[in-house]
């Protein structure tokens, strides 16, 4: 057993910079999957409300990481009428 980094991209083998995109599409797509399941959005209602398509809530709630980018995202999330802060933190190093 190995203990984790924090970030799973990163356990999995994926380059630090592309495991550090992964987490945070990752963890964007997991508020957006809180957002409709809160409000008990059908899809297509979400569809309306985050301006995409149907068939783009349902890659959204499969998990279809690859299908989009940040500021496809974050743009969901503000049409949503949610706020989107960024923290950015300097790596620890462990000796």
């Amino acid at each position: 057993m190995r203990r984790s980094s924090g970030n799973v991209f990163l356990d999995l083998g994926f380059a630090p910079e592309e495991a550090e995109n992964l987490k945070l599409r990752a963890d964007l797509m997991i508020e957006l999957g809180r957002l409709i399941e809160t409000r008990g959005l059908t899809q297509a209602q979400a569809a309306k409300l985050l301006g995409v398509t149907q068939p783009r809530i349902s890659d959204l709630v499969r998990g279809k990481i690859s299908l989009f980018s940040v500021d496809t995202l974050i743009g969901m999330l503000g049409r949503a009428g949610l706020h989107v802060s960024l923290a950015v933190t300097a790596k620890v190093r462990v000796a």
